[in-house]
């Protein structure tokens, strides 16, 4: 059986199609030769584990590793420290069995602990046999524990990180580990409010050494691994077109690459619209691979939407982000944008906090839409009136503007400008949503959001429609902001484009109409 691309578990050079994170590993390995302490956060399916099974393997020659995973630990482990270090030495035998130049008064000790015979009651017994573990050794140690914030529900996991950081601390004066490298999602700096001793929260993470790699893969990695696939199906694709795609889509997020090709690899290709790899591997099945993927439930979305019940203050955050169209200030300390990012749903840019990447930024905008279009007009008359829009397979983008201006006016021709400027991008979402549900793929561009301002991308049968939202600020400003359409229709390569200006003034004249910026076309519609 040849590779496959993998969504599940960690990724296998020889049975994956992956990105090579040689680059990646050696920068991590210069902070193991440094002797660091440091901790890897980042959200769920984000390479983690797939980095540290590689970095163990780039190591193991140099250094002796001890690779746990504390999700392989039960609950029962936690309950006691007895209990704690039994599981714990359990652990590291069963990961370190290819270990041949243990000591055998170390490996008689842990198998004693791990059996009962040997009965430790206090952690410090625990690393005491640790420390002269690493003391005997002819290599230099070093720990690296996967998931360690699966355990942090549990005090002895507190315990646990005091003496690791104690031993680490004074490492010149006893032996220990050389050096400490902790994954998980969370944060350890973040786990502090499951613990009511402030002194016991801060001890033991103000060591950790910043980590900040990026994780994420690049344009020219998804190239190479596009590269890897097509030396084995020869599909003609035009790699450098669809990695920029894959990036632009997804902002490297490495479960939203994977999943991505493995859906034009294993169901596009196999479908009534592209019946092979030739056809599946191009523009078209790159967006048909994106609208599969918006509309399923997989392991990542789930846990996304968990967050958002987890973490109210979350939610209405990436509603002020998404809907309302507001700017939103980094500010360090501020929990709930920590929170955000932590999870990977955010990241900051020049000092800004915006959505990571077009998928999920218009997964949210889908969830969050459909919790208003229930009781929304706009959204409803969409939907009775779908299939007037399209016209020979395409969509008149004149038409839909035409009919939510008339809409629009009547609905909410009267509600104060307040609401309207916070809601007009949504409602032109709620309204436009249905009529390319199932054919279309829409985003909001993030090189131009802002509250007053926003460009909407619609992808509709290998045609795409820039569609520019604004706030109207005058006759200047306006003139401004055909202008700047223009300029970024060039970009896109296009001849047409459309206008959308949400006016407060008492006086302004309602209406649709076309006008010329240069050799471009603008429809301009006033609201």
């Amino acid at each position: 059986m040849g590779k496959v691309f993998n969504v599940s578990a960690d990724c296998k050079p020889k049975q994956h199609y992956m990105v090579n994170i040689d680059e990646r590993l050696a920068q991590i390995k210069d902070m193991v030769e440094c002797g660091l302490y440091f901790t890897i956060n980042r959200a769920r399916q984000y390479g983690k584990t797939t980095t540290l099974h590689a970095l163990e393997g780039l190591l193991k020659s140099e250094y002796m590793v001890i690779s746990l995973d504390f999700q392989m630990l039960s609950a029962e482990t936690f309950k006691t420290e007895r209990d704690f270090i039994e599981g714990f030495s359990a652990e590291i035998l069963d990961r370190t069995a290819d270990i041949t130049d243990i000591p055998e008064e170390i490996l008689t000790e842990l198998e004693g602990i791990a059996d009962g015979s040997r009965h430790y009651d206090k952690l410090s017994a625990l690393f005491r046999c640790l420390s002269k573990w690493c003391r005997l050794s002819p290599k230099k140690a070093v720990l690296i524990i996967d998931e360690v914030d699966s355990a942090s529900n549990y005090p002895i996991f507190l315990d646990f990180l005091a003496q690791l950081r104690g031993y680490y601390i004074a490492r010149d004066q006893k032996s220990t580990f050389h050096s400490v490298i902790l994954a998980g999602v969370y944060d350890i700096k973040n786990l502090k409010n499951k613990f009511v001793d402030e002194h016991r929260m801060n001890s033991p993470w103000n060591i950790a050494a910043d980590f900040d790699i990026d994780m994420s893969l690049s344009e020219t990695g998804i190239a190479g691994m596009l590269e890897d696939y097509e030396r084995d199906h020869h599909t003609g694709m035009r790699i450098e077109e669809l990695a920029g795609l894959l990036h632009a889509y997804t902002g490297g997020y490495p479960f939203l690459v994977s999943r991505i090709c493995k859906l034009i690899d294993e169901k596009i290709a196999r479908s009534i619209e592209f019946p092979n790899r030739k056809a599946a591997w191009t523009k078209e099945g790159f967006l048909a691979a994106v609208r599969l993927l918006l509309t399923e439930e997989n392991t990542l979305f789930e846990s996304l939407d968990n967050k958002l019940i987890d973490y109210p203050e979350l939610k209405q955050l990436l509603e002020e982000l998404l809907l309302d169209g507001r700017s939103v200030e980094y500010v360090p300390g501020d929990m709930g944008v920590r929170v955000a990012s932590m999870f990977g749903f955010v990241t900051i840019e020049n000092q800004t906090v915006r959505v990571a990447n077009r998928i999920f930024e218009t997964r949210l905008y889908n969830g969050f839409l459909a919790e208003r279009s229930r009781h929304n007009k706009l959204a409803q008359n969409a939907v009775m009136e779908k299939n007037q829009f399209i016209v020979s397979g395409q969509l008149d983008m004149e038409l839909v503007i035409r009919k939510f201006v008339e809409y629009y006016s009547d609905i909410f021709g009267t509600h104060n400008e307040r609401f309207l400027e916070d809601h007009g991008r949504s409602l032109f979402l709620l309204y436009l949503k249905p009529i390319i549900n199932g054919k279309g793929n829409y985003y909001v561009e993030s090189r131009t959001r802002t509250n007053r301002r926003t460009d909407v991308v619609v992808d509709y049968c290998g045609r795409q429609y820039i569609i520019e939202l604004k706030i109207w600020r005058g006759n200047e400003y306006n003139k401004s902001g055909e202008n700047q359409l223009a300029d970024y229709l060039e970009s896109y390569h296009a001849k047409q484009g459309y206008l959308i200006s949400f006016n407060f003034n008492v006086k302004k004249e309602i209406g649709v109409k076309w006008i010329q910026v240069d050799d471009k076309e603008i429809l301009e519609a006033v609201v």
